[in-house]
């Protein structure tokens, strides 16, 4: 009998298939550059300067203290396979367009602010290079487009850093697959817990830093005077504030809720295609509430949770997914699973599983040597990343939006259309 532990173990353990191509020799490692070594590209940086099967080759940053910082990680890392117990093999860059041109190199980790994902991952795909970009994967839909485009002509392979697919004690992909068995019969409505839309950027201007490239750090965004907030003081240790602001990414819908609302999307095998209509609360002011249709019937809800006779929520979580025969909540410390009115779970004879992967670093670098596709490659990046423009669209507009998720076009409606791209700044056009 397929128990629930039996069940959330196979989901954990299953097979990775892996074969070297004849790219790379046996003994060969793959070598990589790192776009952006702020906060999420150190950590980038320490998990895959751990991994014997890479080389770390070159950083790149526009400010000093974290450029320096990041080679110094890696020559410290490094130094001691060496006899002198000295290594000076990777190279900083200060233009990231310089970094792709490195000699010899493989593929790129970029982790740059949302609005500096675009412009590399499309001149990385131009150039060859394998690529690793974190999420929310563009600024706008249309960037995320030109991105798929790209990299299915070069024909590189593409990560999208959505790693609760991967990770997080397995809680994420037992969910999905629990949805796929139809284990809550059949969704009716998912709940996403995730803060707000972004807002216009009203910071004050300060004196900017030296050693800071403050013009390349705005690049394609509309130019502003130098703020802390948005590019803190040389190395730091939190994740900055430009996440809320609409010049530089998408709020916090957008942020954490690019993890979400991808679990969501792979739950209702959604990956290349997205909802139908957009409507806003009544209050877009809110900032809440604000729902997704999809052609099916499901309903997604931005941040609303069903409450009791009591006013307390019924239930909460990252992730709620809301069936005909119960309910599970999953989250990055969650996963749980309520059955209406005692419904007995059903095992299918044949279940569904999902991708197997259980380190996103690792699929990426598996995927790159046998050239199978990764577990979130760029079309998925896409589509979940659009997910959360169209809820800051249908904030910022106020009224209902129908979605046409093939042709990627709000139906009849130009000035909704017109929020899908932003023109850049004249030097950043490509």
């Amino acid at each position: 009998m397929l128990t629930r532990r039996k069940f959330l173990a196979a989901s954990a353990t299953a097979p990775v298939v892996f074969s070297r191509a004849s790219a790379l020799a046996a003994n060969e490692k793959l070598t990589l550059g790192f776009i952006g070594v702020g906060t999420m590209g150190r950590g980038h940086l320490g998990a895959f300067l751990g991994r014997p099967e890479v080389e770390v080759v070159a950083v790149c940053d526009v400010v000093k203290e974290r450029l320096d910082g990041a080679k110094t990680t890696v020559e410290k890392r490094y130094a001691d396979r060496t006899k002198s117990g000295v290594y000076k093999g990777v190279t900083p860059y200060t233009d990231f367009r310089e970094l792709l041109a490195h000699k010899g190199l493989d593929a790129v980790v970029i982790a740059t602010p949302d609005h500096w994902h675009h412009i590399p991952c499309v001149l990385a795909a131009r150039a060859g290079k394998h690529i690793y970009c974190e999420k929310p994967l563009t600024h706008n839909v249309a960037e995320g487009r030109e991105i798929v485009n790209e990299v299915k002509k070069a024909k590189i392979v593409f990560q999208t850093g959505s790693q609760q697919r991967s990770e997080f004690g397995n809680r994420f992909r037992a969910a999905v697959e629990m949805i796929w068995n139809g284990w809550i019969g059949t969704v009716k409505t998912v709940r996403i817990g995730v803060g707000g839309p972004a807002r216009p950027c009203d910071l004050k201007g300060e004196a900017k830093p030296e050693g800071t490239d403050w013009d390349t750090w705005l690049g394609p965004a509309p130019e502003r005077e130098y703020s802390s907030v948005l590019c803190p003081k040389g190395v730091h240790a939190h994740f900055p504030a430009w996440r809320d602001y609409q010049e530089f990414a998408g709020g916090q819908i957008a942020d954490m809720g690019a993890h979400h609302f991808d679990i969501a999307q792979w739950a209702l095998k959604m990956d290349t295609s997205g909802p139908v209509e957009i409507i806003p609360p009544e209050n877009p002011k809110k900032g809440s509430g604000l729902r997704f249709v999809y052609k099916n019937g499901v309903t997604m809800i931005h941040n609303e949770f069903e409450k009791d006779k009591d006013g307390k929520e019924i239930a909460k979580a990252d992730c709620v997914f809301e069936g005909t025969d119960g309910t599970i909540l999953v989250g990055r410390g969650q996963l749980e699973l309520r059955s209406k009115n005692g419904t007995p779970v059903k095992f299918p004879d044949q279940p569904q599983r999902v991708y197997p992967s259980t380190s996103h670093h690792k699929n990426w670098l598996e995927c790159v040597v046998s050239g199978k596709e990764t577990i979130c490659p760029a079309e998925t990046g896409h589509r979940s990343a659009s997910i959360c423009h169209l809820g800051n669209i249908g904030y910022r507009l106020g009224r209902k939006l129908k979605w046409d998720a093939a042709k990627e076009l709000f139906v009849d409606d130009e000035k909704a259309n017109k929020e899908l791209s932003r023109e850049p700044r004249a030097k950043w056009k490509l």
